[in-house]
This record gives C-alpha cells, structure tokens and sequence, in this order.
C-alpha cells in the first residue's frame, strides 16, 4: 500500500515538474514572439466571433421605401428685417451649419419675401410632419412638396427649440409613410442612410455609417450654456435643451435639415439636424436627433401642443480626471452634482450639492448626454432610479420628475442664478493654477484658463488659453467656487478680470456682459 502511494506520489511530483517546465518553456518562447506573433496567439485563444460585415451593401428597398415619405419643405418670410445686426430668422443660429436661405445676407436686409427650405418626414399617412424647428420657426408660409410633385400648405403643431424639432400638419390622407426605428438599437459602424434635399437638389439618398452616439456639439442657443471649469458640461437649472445626437458620415448639406437618417432596413433612426465643418458644406460630421427622443417630443406636440418636460432639478458638471482628483474621486465616469435646485425632484429624493451621480435607471452615466436624453423622453410625474455616490458609499434613490414651475420659482427666488449666468456667458473653462506657475509668476492666486468656447464673451475679447486670472472683480481667484463667488459681485455689467501672462506683466480686462 505504502509502495503505491510513493508511486502515485512520484508519478504526480514528476507531472507537476514537466507542467511546470513546459510553462516556463512557453512563456520565454512567448516573450520572444514578435507583436503580430503575440497577437495570433491571443486572439487563438480569445476568438472575437466578428463576422465582416463589408461585400455589396444592397440600399435600394431602402432608399424605395423611403424617399416618398420624405418631403421638401419650402419656407417664405415676408417680415420686414432691421439693418444690421441679427435679423431674428431662424437659420441665424445654424447659418454655420446650413448656410444663408437665399436672399439673405448679414448686411443686407430686404423687405421683399425672402425664401428658404429644408426637409421633412412623413410619420402619419393623415399628414403629420416632423422635421427640425429652425427650418420652419417665424416662417409666415409652409409648403410641403412630395416627391410625386403634390403640394400642400402646412400648419406648425408645435416647435421645441430645446431640441430642433417641429411637428407639421397638411390635410391630406393616404400619404406614404416611413416608419419609425428604435434609436436604442443603433450601433456604431452600422450603414445608415442620408434622405434629403440638399443644396436646391430634389430628393437625395446618401449612404455613410454611424461614426457615433450621444454627441453634444453645443449649437442650440443659449439652452446650451458653456462648461463650468474641468471641460465639463453643466446643464443649467431651467433649461431643457437636449443635444444626444447620432453622428454619421453619410453626406449631409444645406437643405438636409429636417430629413431623415434610417437604417438599412428603412426604419428612421434620427432626423439630419446639423453638419460640422469649416467650409459651411459637408466635411464628414453630420448630426442626427435620435427617433426615440423625436417620439416623445412630437407625442407631446399632438397631445397637448408644447412639450411636456420633466426635470430632476440639478445643476452638474461631467467628471474627468481634473475634476476626480480634486474631488477626491475614484470614478472616471458620472455627473458632479454643483448645485439642488430649492424644492426640485432631486432636493425632495435626498441629492445633495456635491454627491456623484453614477448611473440613471441602472445604466452608467458616461457623458452628460445619457442623463439628458432619458430625462428628455419623461414627462413630469415619471420617476428615475439614479445612483449615487456620497463619502464613498454608494446609494439608490427614486426620483419623481417635477414640471418646469419649480425652476421657474426658483430663478425668481434669491440665488447666484445671476453669477452662473455671468460665468456660462463668459464662455471658458479654467483650473487653479498650480504651486509651481503661481511661483514661476510671482503670483499669490490664479486660475488657468484652459479653454475657449465658441461664441463666448472671452472669444470675442481675443483672451487666450494659457492665461492666469488672479483676480476677478478685485477678488483674488483660485477656483471655480471663488470666481463665481466673484462673479456676484459685478456692478453695471462689467466684469473686471486681472491677469498675468508672463512674470512681470500685467493686464486688466474690463468685460461687458449683456443679460
């Protein structure tokens, strides 16, 4: 018996031995390996199951199915426009996107009719119409063109500049439909296709790809305030502007605006909103409102005629490694909660200033877009499960959306609402400067501006990133906290601004800000 066990003893020892030796013998001729080596290797023994998805992409049951139901939609105004200035059209806000509607220039103001068009989507076969609201916001007269050349005079249900989007009506029956998509099952890398009437062409079908989801590219107005400090974005207290776009790279210009983006099987996924580009014509970036938003939206449109919105009541500030280590922060992804609006939805679920909100409904909160677009497709009433964290410890709460009332009373109520909009207004980000610049200077205090935003108070003063503000209204400045406490002190609409852009020197810069 002895003797067997000392055999099976000796048996195991010498397999383990040999095991071992073949182990190390593999990990030195792994090491050896060259990259593409390495990388057979890997992927050997982790097989992506990815099936290649290129050959002949067939799009023309799509593009069938599709094109009757998207329409040109031609606008007339006939107001009589100012000299100078804005003009109040509609296509100010995206002339960077879209271009000037003919016969309209920045100097030149006409009272004679002045013309512009976009696209549409048929979603009814009763006649509704949605498409985006700078295409038809002021406009005095709405036709709708189908690609059968039958023309109809159509009314505006409601218009939603928070999100650009606009529901039609033409009386009608019969008309070709496209049907709706689900946004949600998107996917990045998966074929789209662009319909439209682009630059005065009649309809167009364009193919691309999704590049991505959940964009935010800061172009609806004064909804989209600028970030407060860290590269965040900071969704102010009374606004609902929603930017959750799908980018694509399917060809999109002037006059695709309003049109649809739907998927290879037909189904519309968004509707073409915006393009990116330095030259005012397709660069590659196109923007798409997603359809499960564009449901909500044009549901409230029928139903009651504006948009019926809920709010959690917060403002926040998207977390980054900044902003984390500052904080203390382990998280990489979540919202940083910088204030509770006073009797608001998160006030009365227990969020408190300074908890981390890490997931909405058990989904992580990757960007500030997630959060937006979820709210975005609730009414007041609905609730949320939101996840947070506070000291460390993570917690659960359900929040019960509130109507816009409750910001509106608290816009009235004393607040600092008015030094936020002073800071989004002047349209940059900053971080404190460090202990090393502020000795390089000869500086007590400082914050870095780190960015410059579009259109904002500081892009139009030429003032450049880099620069150390040391003082904001003659109050020393080390933060975000501090300049917006600064902020509040500003008199006559000016806010004076010191800063040091090399040791030695100094400049004082007196800012307008316009309410």
């Amino acid at each position: 018996m002895n003797k067997v066990g000392l055999t099976l003893l000796t048996a195991v020892f010498g397999g383990v031995v040999a095991l071992g030796g073949y182990k190390l013998f593999e990990s030195k001729k792994f090491e050896g390996m060259s990259i593409e080596d390495k990388q057979k290797v890997y992927f050997a023994n982790n097989p992506t199951g990815v099936i290649s998805s290129t050959g002949n992409p067939d799009f023309t049951q799509a593009a069938a199915i599709v094109s009757p139901g998207v329409v040109h939609i031609k606008t007339t105004y006939t107001r009589q426009s100012s000299q100078g200035g804005g003009s109040g059209s509609p296509f100010d806000m995206f002339e960077e996107f879209f271009g000037t509607p003919q016969g309209r220039g920045r100097q030149q103001r006409q009272a004679q009719p002045v013309q512009a068009s976009g696209s549409g989507v048929i979603i009814t076969e009763d006649g509704y119409i949605v498409t985006n609201n700078h295409v038809v916001e002021d406009a005095d007269k709405i036709e709708v063109v189908l690609t059968d050349k039958r023309s109809f005079e159509a009314k505006v249900i409601g218009r939603d500049p928070n999100t650009d989007l606009a529901l039609l009506k033409v009386t009608a029956k019969g008309l070709p439909v496209v049907k709706l998509g689900n946004s949600d099952n998107v996917n990045i890398g998966e074929w789209v296709l662009a319909v439209g009437y682009p630059l005065g062409l009649q309809s167009t079908v364009t193919a691309g790809i999704v590049s991505a989801k959940g964009r935010q590219i800061g172009i609806l107005g004064e909804s989209q305030q600028q970030p407060r400090g860290y590269g965040g974005q900071e969704q102010p207290i009374a606004n609902s502007s929603i930017e959750s776009f799908i980018q694509t790279d399917a060809v999109i210009n002037r006059g695709n605006s309003g049109g649809a983006l739907v998927n290879a099987q037909g189904e519309l996924i968004g509707i073409n909103s915006a393009i990116a580009s330095p030259t005012g014509v397709y660069a590659g970036y196109g923007f798409a409102i997603p359809v499960n938003l564009v449901k909500k939206i044009v549901d409230d449109f029928k139903e009651f005629g504006n948009v019926k919105r809920g709010y959690i009541g917060i403002t926040f500030t998207e977390i980054n490694p900044e902003l984390a280590k500052e904080k203390g922060f382990t998280d990489v992804n979540g919202l940083y909660v910088q204030d509770v609006v006073k009797g608001g939805a998160a006030e009365s679920a227990g969020i408190q200033k300074a908890d981390l909100i890490t997931k909405i409904n058990g989904r992580v909160i990757t960007s500030s877009p997630v959060l937006q677009e979820t709210i975005g497709r609730l009414r007041p009433g609905d609730k949320v499960k939101l996840t947070f964290k506070r000291d460390g410890k993570e917690r659960e709460v359900t929040v019960t959306l509130k109507g816009e009332e409750v910001n509106k009373a608290a816009e009235g109520g004393k607040s600092s609402k008015s030094a936020t909009e002073i800071y989004n207004k002047l349209g940059a980000s900053f971080l404190p400067a460090s202990s090393e610049k502020k000795k390089e200077l000869g500086v007590n205090s400082g914050v870095v501006v780190t960015q410059i935003n579009k259109g904002g108070v500081f892009e139009y003063f030429g003032v450049e990133r880099g620069l150390v503000i040391t003082e904001v209204n003659g109050v020393p400045v080390n933060n975000v906290d501090e300049i917006e406490a600064a902020l509040a002190k500003t008199k006559r609409n000016i806010v004076s601004l010191k800063g040091v852009p090399e040791r030695g020197s100094t400049v004082v810069i007196n800012v307008p800000i316009e309410y």
